[in-house]
């Protein structure tokens, strides 16, 4: 039976097709690649999951923003389990997995934050912010949205070496079914955030927040490239 074709007219799409050069510049990224073939160097890895450790925790607060922005219990609901997916659940998935790279969760709390965390945390939080709720989630949107798409991509690419690959669970975990429905999920979230809120007009300034977070994940891979 022939799959039905992903949707193409969600908002997701839509701004995603608003900055072409810029998303495939993110998503096909050296350090993409790298991870990929396995070979990345694995300091590069190692502060990469470091910084990516003090990210998530400014990534809950947006969720945190997220559920002062809401006007109705639908839209607090969902801020809170996004609050709880990520403190209770994916910090914890972090942490064991970072273990394995020999990394402390006391270690990386530790860090300091590099420029290219700092630029890309305050970005979104300013953003959010300044905005609405939809304004947020568009922000948050090439990191959710962005990693689903690169793992799902990895797994169906015949190029891409699984075995004796280091970063196979990375992987794995990104193109896992858990996480790939939590990204629908917030693909879907968008759709409703813009027929509730949005409107024609309100596109070229949310495109423009869209391509600035996809750029600022770029540089988040540049700079685990360059440590």
């Amino acid at each position: 039976m022939a799959k039905t074709p992903a949707p193409t007219n969600t908002l997701f799409a839509r701004l995603r097709d608003a900055c072409r050069d810029d998303w495939r510049a993110y998503t096909g990224h050296a350090f993409v690649r790298g991870l990929a073939d396995g070979s990345l160097p694995e300091k590069c890895f190692r502060h990469y999951l470091g910084q990516d450790y003090l990210f998530l925790i400014h990534f809950a607060r947006a969720y945190g923003l997220a559920a002062f922005k809401a006007d109705d219990l639908a839209d607090l609901r969902q801020a809170a389990a996004g609050l709880h997916a990520i403190i209770d659940v994916e910090m914890g998935l972090h942490v064991k997995f970072c273990a394995g790279w020999g990394l402390s969760e006391a270690a990386m709390a530790a860090l300091p934050e590099a420029e290219e965390t700092l630029a890309y945390t305050r970005y979104v939080l300013e953003t959010g912010s300044a905005g609405d709720l939809l304004d947020l989630h568009v922000a948050l949107a090439p990191c959710m949205l962005g990693y689903a798409e690169i793992a799902r991509g990895l797994i169906a690419d015949k190029a891409t070496k699984l075995d004796d690959n280091p970063y196979r669970a990375w992987i794995e975990m990104y193109a896992g079914d858990d996480y790939q429905a939590m990204a629908a999920d917030e693909e879907a979230t968008l759709d409703r955030l813009m027929a509730r809120r949005g409107g024609e007009g309100r596109v070229p300034a949310l495109a423009k927040n869209f391509r600035q977070a996809t750029r600022l994940e770029a540089a988040f891979w540049q700079m685990g490239l360059d440590a």
